[in-house]
């Protein structure tokens, strides 16, 4: 079955950096766009960006913008989210996700874009 299971997670300070990585299995990797989303306590799961199927196009929410950089490996079928100048504000279990449908192209950000969701990783950023 389709797994996805994340990984790089932790304690920083603000100013640092993570890279988080997702490894996907029980699927055609390579032909599916895939999604980093993040969820804070209290607060809606939130879009942070989404890397096409072939890696030519990728988008960011406007918060990460200029700081994240999403990545993709399609022969270790493994998507990256680089983090750099950590705020505060990131503080969050970050998921990654495929998207519901193979070889879509777009801004699909929404969480009912995905179907399959990781477990999560716990990021923590203090001041």
């Amino acid at each position: 079955q389709v797994q996805l299971v994340e990984s790089g997670g932790g304690s920083v300070q603000a100013g640092a950096s993570l890279r988080l990585s997702c490894v996907g299995s029980g699927f055609t990797f390579s032909r599916y766009a895939m999604g980093w989303f993040r969820q804070a306590p209290g607060k809606e799961r939130e879009f942070v960006g989404r890397i096409s199927f072939g890696a030519g196009s990728t988008y960011y929410a406007a918060a990460v913008e200029g700081r994240f950089t999403i990545s993709r490996d399609n022969a270790k079928n493994t998507v990256y989210l680089e983090m750099n100048s950590l705020k505060p504000g990131d503080t969050a279990v970050y998921y990654c996700a495929r998207d519901t449908l193979a070889l879509r192209v777009g801004r699909h950000f929404a969480p009912s874009d995905y179907t399959n969701w990781g477990q999560g990783t716990q990021v923590t950023v203090s001041s």
